[in-house]
């Protein structure tokens, strides 16, 4: 995988330019930096180096830098799990991003999606989200992906527990976007 095969601009041009290109162990830095930044943690569970980079290395994974702006700076990181699974169920198992409300997650979703369902085969894209993180939740909701239920307070986190919110894109809604001119040709 290049990082030009995932080069897209938002299909509405409502969002930034984003390039997602595979992580390598040099990026690790960058990605924990995100990781450990006040502002992102609160809604993770952040992963230690070693974790990242054998998602680099395993090829059930892809683990991306997500580039954006004219200058193609890294802006962020995104890892989808499953990407071999005899189900087709993918997972976004996490994207962050340094610059909030300047289109790169949009943006990110959007390759991230056409990455799923056209080059690895999903028929199912699912994630889970903290239900405090009504930002992130708004961006899934507005993306297509549908609340399929909640883990009541299956993370610990300071203070007590907390519930994540389960949701999902088939490749037939995917598809059904598409023809509606909401996502990114094939």
């Amino acid at each position: 995988m290049t990082a030009a095969n995932f080069a897209a601009s938002s299909p509405d041009r409502t969002t930034a330019r984003v390039r997602l290109r595979p992580t390598m162990t040099s990026d690790l830095d960058f990605v924990l930096s995100l990781e450990s930044d006040p502002e992102n943690l609160e809604f993770i569970t952040p992963w230690e180096r070693t974790q990242h980079d054998a998602a680099i290395r395993f090829p059930d994974f892809r683990h991306f830098v997500i580039e954006g702006g004219d200058d193609l700076e890294a802006v962020g990181f995104l890892i989808l799990i499953g990407c071999r699974s005899q189900h087709q169920s993918l997972e976004l198992k996490r994207m962050v991003v340094r610059a909030k409300g300047a289109g790169f997650g949009r943006a990110a979703l959007r390759v991230a999606k056409k990455v799923a369902f056209d080059d690895l085969g999903a028929h199912r894209l699912w994630l889970d989200v903290k239900t405090r993180n009504t930002r992130a939740k708004a961006l899934y909701d507005g993306e297509g992906f549908v609340v399929e239920g909640q883990l009541r307070e299956a993370v610990k986190v300071a203070g007590g527990f907390e519930s994540l919110i389960v949701m999902s894109m088939l490749e037939s809604e995917f598809n059904g976007r598409r023809g509606l001119g909401l996502e990114m040709r094939a």
